[in-house]
């Protein structure tokens, strides 16, 4: 990308960052909340309200699934992470008001899925990203991620349980296959030199351990086990809990937050949004595994927010970061 290509691309990133102009950020940046209508050991409400989301006002398709407007050489694009928080959005809206029109939108969004669940180059079966997206190593379409797997699975299994219908569970197993590859494999999942377990929002090699990817993940695989109690979905989920537990503080720069492990010489810094959702997913995990350390860094990190030194701080280095890698 060249330096006038990144300029134009900050600015764009900076105003959806304020809240000002429409973007394709405009989509993903609800407020972060912790839904309060959610239950530990059971599969309800999705964990996070996703309302705004739900009332999506841009382009739908001639279906009434949403597509996301990139502008320049990408333009409208199915996103699956996209169409999966819809439906989401919509299932919690359901679940309170018994609105069959909020039935009607999560079960389009859960048929999208299954509908667009297809085998990748090793046999696994993904939710393709359709157009190529750039990162510090460049996403070259078709492309997947585990967090599509891990969301598109926690929609999937909350349409079995409303309608009883297997295509459904059905879909949700075999999209739950690719947490139990590497991304060697085919899969979402790298497995570090210490032992800890990753699911990777982009398959990138060296891995980036982006953290918001990485807990929605969790996420999706923590619902299959609710869905089906099966033993290895279980067994990710603990290991993903011992992994986060172990790292977090790598991504703790003292001031803020880390969006990502960059592997580049300056660190990719949250921005103001995923430094705010950081903190309610870690809460969310608090509620989820009981392990105090989670609260502990949500306290950390909501803490560095009132700080408008720390504030400033994390923008400049964000800036930065945006103007020389990606």
């Amino acid at each position: 990308m060249s330096i006038l290509s990144r300029l134009q691309y900050f600015r764009r990133i900076l105003r959806a960052y304020l809240g000002a102009g429409n973007s394709q950020l405009s989509f993903w940046h609800d407020q972060p909340a912790v839904n309060p209508n959610f239950t530990v050991d059971a599969l309800g409400e999705y964990y996070m309200p996703f309302l705004e989301k739900a009332d999506y006002a841009g382009v739908l398709d001639e279906n009434g699934i949403p597509m996301i407007d990139y502008h320049g050489k990408i333009g409208r694009q199915y996103n699956p992470i996209a169409i999966a928080q819809w439906g989401l959005g919509n299932y919690n809206h359901f679940c309170r008001s018994k609105n069959e029109g909020r039935r009607g939108k999560f079960l389009l969004a859960s048929d999208w899925l299954c509908h667009h669940l297809e085998p990748n180059v090793d046999g696994i079966s993904v939710w393709n990203h359709r157009f190529d997206w750039e990162y510090r190593t460049p996403l070259k379409a078709p492309w997947y991620s585990a967090l599509a797997q891990g969301q598109g699975i926690s929609l999937l299994v909350r349409a079995h349980r409303e309608t009883g219908n297997a295509v459904y569970i059905q879909a949700a197993e075999r999209a739950f296959i690719s947490f139990q590859k590497d991304t060697s494999s085919g899969g979402v999942t790298f497995t570090d030199q210490n032992n800890n377990l990753w699911f990777e929002e982009y398959i990138v090699s060296p891995p980036t351990h982006i953290l918001n990817g990485f807990l929605w993940a969790a996420w999706g695989v923590y619902d299959f086990f609710l869905s089906t109690k099966n033993p290895v979905a279980k067994e990710l989920f603990a290991s993903a809990v011992k992994t986060l537990c172990r790292n977090l503080e790598n991504y703790d720069l003292g001031f803020w937050s880390l969006y990502e492990q960059s592997g580049t010489f300056l660190p990719m810094v949250a921005s103001p949004f995923y430094h705010r959702l950081h903190i309610i997913q870690l809460r969310l995990m608090h509620r989820l595994t009981g392990e105090a350390v989670f609260v502990e860094y949500a306290d950390r990190w909501e803490n560095y927010m009132k700080s408008r030194a720390n504030r400033t701080r994390a923008l400049c280095y964000k800036s930065v970061f945006k103007l020389c890698y990606y």
